[in-house]
């Protein structure tokens, strides 16, 4: 199975263009799976983010906890849900308004890159969390919410962090391996991606 970590290296951008074919689940079903990322006791207090029939991302439930959940992009290929820390917030939604605008991967990541080291763009300080579930279109019931055959992975944002600040490779030399990928950046970030069974 082949994991696209794009969409989340850019800050969980919604589609360019909503197509019309594509197939939104109801605001229960949404809720329902976005929460599958998260640790399980972080999930009655997680806010969650999803898609309404326009295909325009909108609050599906207020949160009481510091995690954010996103719900399935419809117009995306295969099923992919997050949760993330709220810290991660302003990362995610300027990814988001950037995309919006038309901006590919590296204008995204520059302005960022230079938002960020001005201080105009707030990043965790101590470090923050991304839960990512994913699964292939035919392991997904887009009106029950059924997922079978899905996989877990994490990442974890350290900003401006170093292989040389957190002893960590440039890429992993065994399944499972933690890894620091764009190290000395904003988007500086520890891959966690455990072996499939």
């Amino acid at each position: 199975m082949k994991i696209s970590i794009s969409i989340f290296l850019i800050g969980l951008a919604t589609s360019p263009a909503f197509s019309q074919d594509a197939v939104v689940s109801s605001k229960e079903v949404q809720i329902k799976t976005a929460l599958l990322a998260a640790p399980e006791e972080k999930q009655d207090g997680a806010k969650v983010l999803g898609y309404d029939e326009n295909g325009e991302l909108v609050e599906l439930r207020q949160g009481t906890n510091e995690m954010i959940c996103m719900a399935d992009d419809p117009n995306g290929k295969g099923f992919s849900v997050s949760c993330y820390a709220a810290d991660l917030e302003p990362f995610m939604q300027r990814g988001r308004e950037l995309k919006k605008e038309g901006k590919d991967f590296q204008e995204i990541f520059d302005t960022r890159e230079t938002e960020a080291k001005s201080g105009k763009l707030k990043m965790p300080k101590e470090g923050a969390t991304l839960f990512v579930l994913s699964a292939e279109d035919e392991n997904f019931n887009k009106e029950t919410g059924d997922i079978s055959d899905s996989y877990l992975r994490y990442v974890v944002y350290l900003p401006w962090a170093t292989a040389e600040t957190t002893g960590l490779p440039l890429k992993p030399s065994a399944p499972g391996m933690p890894w620091i990928m764009d190290p000395g950046t904003h988007r500086a970030h520890i891959m966690i991606t455990p072996p499939r069974d």
